[in-house]
């Protein structure tokens, strides 16, 4: 061996084939038999009030009639909570969604009954105002940098000044027939009645569409529950996730079957799916979506992360201007005139049934169907504490505290998960 100079370090040649650590064997997808409190609580806790009104009214709530009723009478509400999710998802809150309700549907009875405006394009015109008013509050927060509280604040007090302008203090109304049927009527029958045994005669359409809803969701959730698995995470155990699918696919058969025997589908109940299909894949799938998640679960991360949170936030509050026209249409469709008391109360309403349904206080946590849960378990107390002759006051502390217990256990559920850590 040659001799090393001075101040030479020796080497020795490393072999990475031998002596480099030996890879970790890839660890298999596990699964897991516990329930998930903060994402599977409301739909178990809907489960009990249902089963718990169902024994105090015998049977009446779930009767073909009044699950129709409670599916119209609710349906603006709901309109409202799909905007507010997003709302709320961001970081902010919109307190002013009720005064532009009302203002919206006077601005479609101005048009459609004192104008003489064609029905479809006084619709579009009602819209594209509820965009403005939406743009409007939007840029103040946006762009201000005002808070959404004290702008939507701002907002519920002139718009329903401006409410009270255009009406005064009498109602414009009736409405044209098609707006009616919007929100009161039901899709004709296509394909006849089809006989259920003691259950009478129902619509086929009705329950075929029920069917095709089943599917949908079980083969949504079974390419979801595949695609986790190739990702190798966490997902339910398969006995757990087909008990999951079964129950959720009883309760839309049973919803489906009492209103085919009924009459058939509400108008509205078609344009929720439609309004509900369209903002879950916009939140599940779309950049949009993600970037509305990434700025309410860490506004500085997604401002340095190359996101426009001032477009973003913009737009949220576009859209929610424009779900809370639609929302206007409905009510006064469904009341036959535009009132200037009308959409009182309905912001605690969407925010209550986003709350309820699992958006979290801080933002960036929260899904369409939960806030769409929410907004039924709303409707489902309101429903049945008047079937069962409850006094308003009782109705509003049943509310309150049902509220209260969703905050508290997503509260809980975060600090349950921070102290696991």
């Amino acid at each position: 061996m040659a001799a090393m100079s001075s101040g030479q370090v020796p080497t020795r040649e490393i072999s990475p084939a031998s002596d480099s650590p030996p890879l970790p064997p890839a660890k298999t997808p596990s699964t897991r038999f516990s329930v998930n409190l903060r994402q599977s609580g409301i739909y178990i806790a809907f489960g009990l009030i249902i089963v718990l009104f169902s024994i105090l009214t015998d049977g009446e709530l779930l009767s073909p009639q009044n699950i129709s009723n409670i599916m119209v009478q609710n349906s603006y509400i709901l309109i409202l909570a799909i905007g507010m999710i997003l709302v709320i998802i961001a970081g902010h809150i919109d307190l002013s969604v009720g005064s532009v309700v009302a203002l919206t549907g006077a601005i479609a009875a101005v048009l459609m009954v004192e104008m003489d405006v064609a029905w479809p394009l006084a619709l579009l015109i009602t819209l594209v105002a509820g965009a403005l008013i939406g743009a409007w509050q939007g840029y103040w927060i946006a762009y201000f940098g005002i808070p959404a509280f004290i702008v939507t604040l701002a907002g519920m007090l002139v718009f329903r000044a401006l409410t009270l302008t255009v009406l005064g203090n009498q109602g414009i109304g009736p409405f044209p027939d098609e707006v009616r049927t919007l929100s009161n009527g039901f899709l004709p029958t296509y394909l006849g009645n089809i006989g259920l045994g003691p259950l009478g005669g129902a619509d086929l359409f009705t329950l075929l569409v029920g069917l095709a809803t089943v599917a949908g969701i079980v083969g949504t959730q079974w390419r979801a529950r595949q695609a986790r698995l190739g990702y190798r995470q966490k997902v339910d155990a398969l006995p757990l996730f087909l008990l999951k699918m079964a129950g959720a696919s009883a309760v839309v058969m049973v919803v489906i079957v009492q209103l085919a025997r009924f009459k058939n589908l509400p108008w509205v109940l078609v344009l929720l799916a439609i309004l509900v299909l369209g903002y879950t894949l916009l939140t599940n799938r779309a950049v949009f979506g993600r970037h509305i998640y990434a700025i309410g679960g860490n506004l500085h991360a997604a401002t340095l992360s190359g996101i426009k949170v001032k477009s973003v936030v913009f737009w949220i509050f576009v859209n929610m201007g424009v779900l809370s026209a639609l929302a206007g249409i409905i009510f006064a469709g469904r009341l036959n005139q535009a009132g200037p008391t009308a959409g009182n109360g309905f912001e605690l309403d969407a925010i209550a049934a986003a709350f309820i349904g699992g958006a979290a206080v801080q933002g960036g946590v929260g899904k369409v169907v939960g806030a769409i849960t929410g907004g039924l378990i709303m409707a489902v107390i309101n429903n049945g504490m008047s079937l069962i002759g409850a006094p308003s006051e009782r109705v509003m502390l049943f509310k309150g505290l049902v509220l209260l217990a969703a905050v508290a256990l997503d509260i809980w559920t975060k600090r349950r998960a921070g102290a696991a850590r």
